[in-house]
């Protein structure tokens, strides 16, 4: 989507990425297939272009150094550093004074003594490679805490305090090299086993709490000094406060409502960043909800495979489908997504829902 993105806008683009065929590659213009720690490959490819993003965080930091050597790497390997590992994110909030659920480390895998610092009910995840709910685990009995001392057992984790929470919502902010900054409107979202199920645009939320959400993200991104997009997650909190809860340096999930729904998608905004272009507009066109595709949708007849029903969106005029190009559906695994507009995020929903029982 990226890809596309850049496409439009009459720049080529060169993909980088160990699996290939990726679906990235499918549209670009060029693409290489090499492991991330091949240095030798990464060098030809970094003098092939102009400017080097990524798409997601468990890149190494360390071979990108090599890469932000030879040409600029938009967002730095110092952000990736930092929002890719929780720990590191955890401790980069707190010293910058940002709101964000009591924690404590567990550098061996000690959650019982980092578990009693926070108290009980809180959350055990994993420092690194954290991505739709991998390597966590919520803890609310004695039994739970046994449970996880033993999964857990030699690992980097971070405990956090559960916070008890009316709402889930995230901001994006594209911030250019020059400190420029445009916000994309709160996204409400709802989680399922985890994994991003549902986001709703505009957010079911009061005026104040979206102006302190778009303040919030805005001062992350400009003290991480990001240049590209900043997807800050967060928690609306029972007694009404806005907390982090995590840091996406890039185009993120909750984004992608954008594409249909705003009057500039999170991917033009992040080519237009990192590429020294004035930032577009951010508005809403209308009441959008984005619904997320997964591997479990297809089923498993016999020994065929049976793709969801693709009629139950196509045949609505006010929906949209997006599927990815990814070879093999898995359950869990995002193959696409839908949109649908509606008068208000209400009919939206309403709609969305009974396309997705269909689906």
């Amino acid at each position: 989507m990226f890809a596309q993105a850049a496409q439009d806008l009459g720049y080529r683009v060169h993909v980088f990425e160990p699996q290939c065929p990726c679906p990235a590659g499918a549209v670009a213009d060029r693409e290489t297939c090499a492991p991330f720690d091949d240095l030798a490959a990464l060098e030809g490819f970094a003098r092939t272009v102009d400017v080097v993003t990524y798409e997601f965080e468990n890149i190494p930091a360390g071979p990108l150094r090599v890469v932000e050597g030879l040409v600029p790497l938009m967002p730095s390997s110092e952000v990736l550093h930092i929002c890719q590992n929780r720990a590191r994110e955890k401790a980069w909030l707190r010293e910058n004074g940002f709101p964000h659920a009591r924690y404590a480390q567990a550098l061996e895998g000690d959650i019982e003594a980092a578990a009693a610092e926070v108290g009980i009910p809180c959350v055990v995840k994993t420092a690194d490679f954290g991505y739709d709910g991998k390597g966590q685990m919520r803890i609310a009995t004695p039994q739970d805490l046994a449970q996880a001392s033993a999964i857990f057992r030699g690992r980097r984790c971070v405990v956090e305090q559960w916070v008890d929470f009316e709402r889930e919502i995230s901001v994006i902010c594209a911030r250019t090299a020059h400190g420029e900054t445009r916000v994309f409107p709160a996204s409400e979202n709802i989680h399922t086993n985890h994994i991003l199920d549902i986001s709703l645009v505009p957010a079911r939320i009061p005026a104040a709490v979206e102006e302190a959400a778009r303040d919030l993200a805005v001062r992350v991104a400009n003290k991480l000094g990001a240049v590209g997009l900043v997807a800050v997650e967060m928690f609306l909190s029972s007694w009404g406060e806005v907390l982090v809860n995590e840091i996406a340096p890039r185009p993120h999930n909750s984004g992608h409502w954008s594409i249909d729904g705003c009057e500039t998608s999170q991917f033009e905004q992040h080519v237009r960043a990192i590429c020294g272009l004035p930032l577009g507009p951010t508005g809403i066109r209308r009441p959008t909800v984005m619904v997320n595709i997964l591997g479990d949708a297809w089923r498993q007849v016999g020994s065929r495979l049976v793709e969801p029903n693709w009629d139950a969106v196509l045949s609505v005029p006010r929906a949209r489908l997006h599927l990815y190009g990814k070879p093999e559906p898995r359950p869990g695994r995002k193959m696409g997504h839908f949109t649908v507009q509606g008068e208000s995020v209400a009919d939206a929903l309403e709609l969305a829902l009974a396309i997705k029982s269909r689906l």
